[in-house]
């Protein structure tokens, strides 16, 4: 069974995510593109605000966009 491509948005949000939740910093985004530089924030944001509650490893499973 084939996989179908992810969007590219989307795999920017999830990249930002993930850079967020482990205390990266928004100046790591490897995008110049200014579409995916929007999602990759977006994502960067929620995972950074993630972070900061403290859904960090099990108890913030249900909030992995990965997961859904």
């Amino acid at each position: 069974m084939k996989r179908q491509k992810r969007d590219r948005f989307q795999r920017a949000y999830v990249h930002g995510y993930k850079a967020g939740l482990s205390g990266r910093s928004r100046d790591d985004c490897p995008s110049q593109d200014i579409n995916l530089r929007e999602y990759w924030m977006s994502g960067w944001r929620e995972g950074r605000g993630d972070q900061w509650s403290g859904m960090t490893g099990v108890s913030g499973i249900h909030k992995n966009p990965m997961v859904m």
